[in-house]
Order: structure tokens, then sequence, then C-alpha cells
């Protein structure tokens, strides 16, 4: 496995319908209702999700910001991203905006992912004005342009025939290919973007795996 996401399509093939998310949806008599997604449901969305960033320009090597809040959509967009070989930079919404700001132009990233809130802050602030290109909104897309998840998605389905040259294009991820970049806190300083290749992704699945005998 040198693709961090191989792990999901795993998942997807041994345990299809098993729950991958279990997803909180409202209190009912002092109880929580859920809702699940499917490991064969979570790897096919995401895999149409992957088809539609590389047509909208966030393929292999693309640096993409995501600030999505916890939710089935943002494990559906890492996943996409991982897949499509793009670099998601995740920065912890609650650092000081300048930092913020500063630590998106150190990484020069082509690409935002984020809800309504997330693109109306980048656009009065200047987040990453001068590489940003490419922007996908979460929920209602306003005056910033772009394309919406939904889009995205669809445009995905509607290339479903490239699934098994995507499956081919995640096998053949080198494993020190860059993964992710993700931002510390800045609590002793200046936040730092820590470079995660895939192969140290699939090193730590494998360790808490064996350390706390996780299985099916």
């Amino acid at each position: 496995m040198n693709n961090i996401a191989q792990a999901l399509t795993e998942r997807a093939q041994e345990l299809p319908n098993c729950p991958a998310l279990l997803l909180p949806q409202r209190f009912h008599a002092g109880k929580v209702d859920y809702t699940a997604m499917s490991f064969a449901e979570l790897d096919l969305r995401s895999s149409h999700l992957a088809l539609g960033f590389a047509e909208y320009g966030i393929g292999i090597g693309a640096r993409a910001v995501v600030m999505v809040r916890p939710s089935a959509e943002f494990f559906l967009i890492m996943f996409a991203l991982l897949k499509a070989r793009a670099v998601p930079v995740l920065v912890d919404p609650g650092i000081d905006k300048k930092a913020l700001k500063q630590c998106l132009a150190n990484v020069h990233p082509g690409a935002f992912i984020g809800i309504s809130l997330a693109h109306a802050a980048r656009t009065i602030l200047g987040w990453g004005k001068a590489s940003i290109t490419r922007l996908v909104t979460l929920g209602r897309r306003w005056f910033w342009g772009g394309a919406t998840l939904n889009e995205i998605e669809a445009i995905g389905v509607a290339k479903s025939n490239r699934l098994p040259r995507l499956a081919e294009q995640v096998r053949a991820t080198p494993p020190d290919s860059l993964a992710a970049i993700l931002f510390t806190s800045g609590s002793t300083g200046v936040p730092k973007g820590v470079e995660y290749q895939h192969r140290m992704f699939v090193a730590q699945v494998a360790l808490l795996r064996d350390t706390f005998q996780i299985a099916p």
C-alpha cells in the first residue's frame, strides 16, 4: 500500500456494507439518532470527487487548503484529494488570522475548499490571494465564484468510466510523495507546516492497528 487512501478501498472490498461513518443527526427523547455511511459508499463517492477535482484542476501535486467542519463531507474531501494525489493543507482555524494568512502564503496553495464562512473570510482578509485559482464551496456559494462540492461530485459521476484509471493512479503513488501539509497550532511561536509523505501515514495506520489490535 503506497497511498493511504488505498486503506479505504481495501476495507470497502472486504466490508462493503459495514458502517464507515456514524453521523449524529438529532436528539430524540434524550438519545442521538444516527445515520450511517458504508465503506462502499465512502469509497465510491470519494472516487467520484477525486475524478471531479482532477477535472477541475485539483490533481497530482496541487495544494488545496481545506476548511470544512468535521462532517461526512470532510472525510469525503480528504479521501478524494488523497486519491487524486493532490495535497490537502490543514490549518487550525482558531489561530491568529494574520498568522493564518502567512501560513497560506508560505505554502502557495492553488485551491481553497471550504464552507461559505471560510470563503467569505478568505475573500475579505486576502488569504492565498496570490496563488489560489480554484475555489470549491461546501454549502451556498456567494460572490466568490468557483464550483460547489455538489458540482464537483456531479462532474466525477459523469466521468465514472475513468474509475479504473483512477485506481491505477492511486496504486502507482510513490510512497515518498507528499500526502498532506499540516500546520501546528502556533502555541510556541509562528505555526509551522509539517509535510507528511504517504508512507508516513501508511506506517501510522499499521502501528495503530498492531498496537491496539484493531480488527474487523
